[in-house]
This record gives C-alpha cells, structure tokens and sequence, in this order.
C-alpha cells in the first residue's frame, strides 16, 4: 500500500511531462502538412538526382 504514495506522484509528473512535449510539438509546428512530407520521397526530380554523389 505504501508504494502507491510514489506511484501516484510518479505518475501524475509522467502525465505533465507528456502533456508538455506534446504542446510543444504542436506549438512548433511538428503536425503541419502531414500529407505533404509523406509525398515526397514519391516524388521523382531530376535536380535531387544532380546533388547525389557516386
């Protein structure tokens, strides 16, 4: 029963800390255009093929 005194503590501050870098992430723009940046390695250039070396 004891150990329940550090748990709870242990983890409400886990969920602070979560919470924390979640708000983080969105607020620096981490979740903008998702759709996007999962298109681009799809995309075929030929100027990405110019700053490739052999």
């Amino acid at each position: 029963m004891d150990i329940l005194y550090l748990l709870i503590p242990l983890s409400v501050v886990l969920l602070l800390v979560i919470v924390g870098v979640f708000g983080w992430a969105v607020h620096s723009g981490q979740f903008d255009e998702l759709e996007s940046q999962g298109r681009q390695p799809l995309l075929d250039s030929d100027q990405d093929r110019d700053h490739v070396e052999p």
